[in-house]
C-alpha cells in the first residue's frame, strides 16, 4: 500500500514535521511511504527520517537555489485558503495551483493531510481514487474562527479524522454529529530515546519548545523565583526560539534570575539535553498532545506539567510517572517542582516509571494503529486473513505475482551475462592483480559518530560500523588553523558487528585550547573523512568536576553548524572558575574556585580588571579567600566608572593576581557542558556595568557609554 503525508515544510523542526517523520519512517518499514513537502527551504531534512520514506516537495524556494524563489504566483493570495492560515503557512496561489496538480495525479492509496489549510485542500482536490484522512494537531476550540469554519466544511468531506487526543476526538464527534467521517484519536508517535537515560542526580530541570504565549514560560520563570529562593543550587534551562525571547529575557532580568535560568536557544536532536536533567517542566496553558512530555520520560525524566487541556493529563499518571498541577497557578507549578527537587527517591522512581509509560508511544505502536484505521475504512494493508472461528488458521489465497518492471529483467539478464565473465577473470589472478582489483574497488569512508562522558570524564566515541571499511582505521583529532592530528586508536566491536570505539582519555590527551575536528582515518590508504554527528550527549558534564592538578583542561563535545562531532577544549595553566555572578545594588559579586594552582600563603590576592580601550584605566579589587580553592570578589561599579576615562563604552577583562609578582588567572565560566556561555549566561546592565562572558567565556564587564553621549 502507498501512503501519502502532506506537509507545509519537511524541513524545519516543529512537533507535526517531527511526529510525521517517526510514524512515516515506521510504516515504510510495512508500506510504500512518501512525504510531500509543500514547500522545500533546505537542502537536507533537520530531523531524522526513515531512508525507505520518499521525500518529495512541490516548491522550491530555497534561496540560492530555488526553482521557484521567483514566481509570481508566490505573491498572489490563495483563494481557499483563509488568510491567518495561509499567512502562517506561507500558501497562495502558488500552493493552490500545485496541491490541486498533485493530488489529481498521485497514485497513492491514501492521502493524509497535517494542518488545517492541507486538510481544507485535501477536500477540495481530493479524488475518490484514495482514502483521505485529515489531521488536528491542536485542538478544536483554539484556532482562528476563519481557519476553524474552514476546516467544518472540510471534514465531512474526508474519509476520516483524527484528533491526537481522546478528549479532543469526543469533541470532534459532538461538533459533527452524524458525519460519514471518522473522527477518532491517534497519538503523536515518539520514537524511544538513544542517549544514555537520566539518572535523576543532576540538579537541572529542562522545559523545551516554541517560545510562544501558549507555552506560559512565563508562568515558570515565575515560579522558578519561588524555588531558586528555596533551592539556589538548582537551575532551569529553557530551550526553544520564538516571540516570546525578549520578553521572557526581560523577566528574568528583573527577577535576578540571570543565574539561575538559562534561555538556551534551539537545539536538535532534543534528547541529549532531556537526559541532561533530572525534572522536565511543560507549563503551556493547553497541549493538544505534549510531544514533549513523551520525549522527556523516554529519557527517564519525571514531567511536571501543567492538567491543561488535553495531553498531559492522558499521557501522565499523576504521582506515578509524574506530577499534574493546577493550570495557570505558578504557585502550583513552583509546588510541583519543588516536591520532586527536595526528594531524591521519588523524583528517581519517578523517572523509571516515565520510561515503561512512554512505550506506549513507539511509533510503530502507533503506525499499527494507523493501519487499523485505514483497514476500517476498507484499505487493504496487506495482512493475512485471520484465523476462522475453529481456531484453524485460514491459508492465505495464492496472490498473482507482481510483474517485473522492465528495468529489473534487463538488470537480471545482464548479471547472468557478467557473472561467469567474472569468475572466469578472478581464477587466473595474482596476487598483485587481486590488489589492484581491491584498490580499485575500495569503498569510501563514511563516518557517523556519538559520544557520551563515562564515569570517569572521558569521551567515549562510538562510530557506526556502516560506512567504514578497510584496515588500521583510527580516529584523529585537529585543531582548526593548525593542521596537526593527535590520532587515537578506533578499535572494533569484540563481536564484530558492533561499532567501532575510541576513549579521548583526558588524564592522558593534552588538547590545546580551542575548538578541534574529528577525522576517521584508514591507515592502509591513507583516506580521510570527518565526523558526522549523530548524538552528542554531555550529561556526564553536568556535575563533573576538573582534574586536580595543573594544567586546567576541559573538553565539551558538541554538533557543529553543519553537522559534524567537534570538540570545544580549553587548555590553561591556572584558572578561576567564576561559580556565581551577583549583581547588587552597588557592586558586581563573583564566587568562584581556583583550578591548577592555590593561594600564596602571606600573600593578598587582588582581581585586576585590564581595560581594552587605552584612555580607560585599570581597576583593582581585594579578593576574599573563602577555602583552600575558593574565593569571593566585590567589584563597586563607581570604581569602574571612574575609570572609563571618556563617554565611549569601555570593556574591561578580569583576572586575578595571586602575588605582586604572579602571572593573572583569567576568570572565566568553562565547567559545565556549555559550548558558547556568550550565548546562555547573559547579565542586564545594573549600576551603569554589565558584567558578561566572552567568545571564549572569559568573564569581562563593560560600561555602556552614557545616554546622550
Amino acid at each position: 500500500m502507498k501512503i501519502s503525508f502532506l506537509l507545509q515544510n519537511a524541513y524545519g523542526i516543529g512537533g507535526t514535521i517531527r511526529s510525521t517523520f517517526n510514524v512515516a519512517s515506521a510504516l515504510a518499514t510495512r508500506h510504500d511511504v512518501e512525504i510531500v513537502s509543500i514547500h522545500r527551504t533546505g537542502g537536507t531534512p533537520k530531523l531524522p527520517l526513515s531512508r525507505k520514506v520518499k521525500l518529495v516537495h512541490l516548491i522550491d524556494t530555497r534561496a540560492e537555489t530555488g526553482a521557484d524563489r521567483d514566481n509570481a504566483l508566490l505573491q498572489q493570495d490563495s483563494t481557499l485558503i483563509p488568510p491567518v492560515e495561509a499567512k502562517g503557512a506561507h500558501f497562495s496561489a502558488l500552493t493552490d495551483k500545485r496541491v490541486a496538480e498533485h493530488l489529481a495525479r498521485t497514485d497513492a492509496d491514501v492521502v493524509v493531510a497535517t494542518r488545517p489549510g492541507l486538510v481544507m485542500y485535501l477536500a477540495e482536490f481530493g479524488t475518490d481514487k484514495y482514502l483521505k484522512i485529515g489531521q488536528e494537531h491542536r485542538i478544536y476550540g483554539t484556532h482562528e474562527p476563519n481557519i476553524r469554519a474552514a476546516q467544518d466544511l472540510a471534514i465531512p468531506k474526508l474519509d476520516a479524522h483524527t484528533a491526537v487526543s481522546e478528549a479532543d476526538a469526543a469533541t470532534h464527534r459532538e461538533q459533527f454529529p452524524g458525519v460519514k467521517t471518522k473522527l477518532i484519536a491517534l497519538p503523536n508517535g515518539v520514537p524511544p530515546s538513544e542517549v544514555e537515560p537520566s539518572d535523576g542526580s543532576a540538579k537541572l530541570v529542562v522545559a523545551a519548545g516554541r517560545l510562544i504565549p501558549v507555552k506560559r514560560y512565563d508562568l515558570l520563570v515565575k515560579a522558578w523565583a519561588t524555588v531558586a529562593a528555596a533551592r539556589p543550587d538548582w537551575k532551569l534551562r529553557i530551550y526553544g526560539r520564538g516571540p516570546q525571547q525578549a520578553r521572557l529575557r526581560e523577566q528574568i532580568d528583573k527577577l535576578g534570575l540571570n543565574e539561575h535560568v538559562r534561555l538556551m536557544g534551539p537545539h536538535s536532536p532534543i534528547e541529549t539535553e532531556w537526559a541532561k536533567g533530572s525534572i522536565a517542566a511543560v507549563t503551556s496553558r493547553e497541549e493538544s498532545f505534549g510531544m514533549t512530555i513523551v520525549e522527556a520520560m523516554n529519557c527517564g525524566v519525571p514531567v511536571v506539567a501543567t492538567d491543561c487541556p488535553h495531553g498531559p493529563g492522558e499521557i501522565i499518571t499523576d504521582g506515578q510517572d509524574g506530577l499534574l498541577v493546577t493550570n495557570l497557578d505558578s504557585d502550583a507549578i513552583a509546588k510541583g517542582l519543588l516536591k520532586l527537587i527536595e526528594d531524591d527517591e521519588l523524583r528517581r522512581t519517578m523517572g523509571k516509571n516515565a520510561l515503561i509509560s512512554a512505550e506506549r508511544y513507539q511509533p510503530d505502536a502507533i503506525a499499527r494503529r494507523y493501519e487499523d484505521l485505514i483497514e476500517s475504512l476498507g484499505g487493504d494493508i496487506g495482512r493475512a486473513p485471520a484465523a476462522a472461528a475453529t481456531g484453524t488458521a485460514q491459508a492465505p489465497a495464492p496472490r498473482k505475482p507482481a510483474p517485473v518492471p522492465l528495468v529489473k529483467k534487463l538488470r537480471r539478464t545482464a548479471g547472468r551475462l557478467i557473472r561467469p565473465l567474472r569468475r572466469s577473470v578472478a581464477k587466473p589472478a595474482t596476487p598483485a592483480v587481486k590488489a589492484a582489483i581491491k584498490e580499485i574497488v575500495r569503498k569510501p569512508l563514511r563516518c557517523t559518530a556519538s559520544c557520551r562522558i563515562d564515569a570517569d570524564g572521558n569521551t567515549v566515541v562510538t562510530v557506526d560500523r556502516k560506512g567504514l571499511s578497510g584496515e588500521k582505521l583510527s580516529l584523529t583529532v585537529t585543531r582548526r588553523k593548525e593542521g596537526k592530528p593527535i590520532s587515537v586508536p578506533l578499535k572494533a566491536a569484540a563481536d564484530g558487528k558492533g561499532p567501532y570505539t575510541a576513549v579521548l582519555d583526558r588524564r592522558q590527551l593534552r588538547l590545546g585550547e580551542g575548538r578541534w575536528d574529528l577525522h576517521v582515518v584508514r591507515g592502509d590508504d591513507g583516506a580521510r573523512r570527518r565526523v558526522v554527528s549523530h548524538l552528542a550527549e554531555g550529561r556526564g558534564l553536568v556535575e563533573l568536576e576538573p582534574l586536580d592538578g595543573a594544567p586546567f583542561t576541559w573538553w565539551v563535545p558538541y554538533p557543529t553548524v553543519d553537522g559534524f562531532l567537534a570538540l570545544r577544549a580549553w587548555y590553561r595553566d591556572a584558572h578561576a572558575e567564576a561559580r556565581t555572578v551577583r549583581q547588587g545594588n552597588n557592586a558586581l559579586t563573583v564566587e568562584g574556585t581556583l583550578h591548577g594552582t592555590e593561594f600564596t600563603p602571606g600573600s593578598t590576592p587582588v582581581l585586576v580588571a585590564t581595560p581594552r580601550a587605552e584612555a580607560a584605566k585599570p581597576v583593582t579589587a581585594e579578593v576574599t579567600v573563602t577555602g583552600k580553592e575558593t574565593f569571593r570578589i566585590s567589584l563597586p561599579y563607581e570604581d569602574l566608572i571612574a575609570a572609563r576615562g571618556g563617554d565611549e563604552n569601555t570593556i574591561w577583562d578580569l583576572a586575578l593576581r595571586l602575588a605582586p609578582d604572579a602571572k593573572p588567572v583569567k576568570l572565566a565560566r568553562l565547567v559545565g557542558d556549555i559550548v558558547d556561555r556568550n550565548k546562555t549566561d547573559i547579565y542586564p546592565a545594573v549600576g551603569g556595568v554589565r558584567p558578561y562572558f566572552t567568545v571564549n567565556s572569559d568573564l569581562a564587564v563593560s560600561c555602556p557609554a552614557p545616554e546622550g553621549a
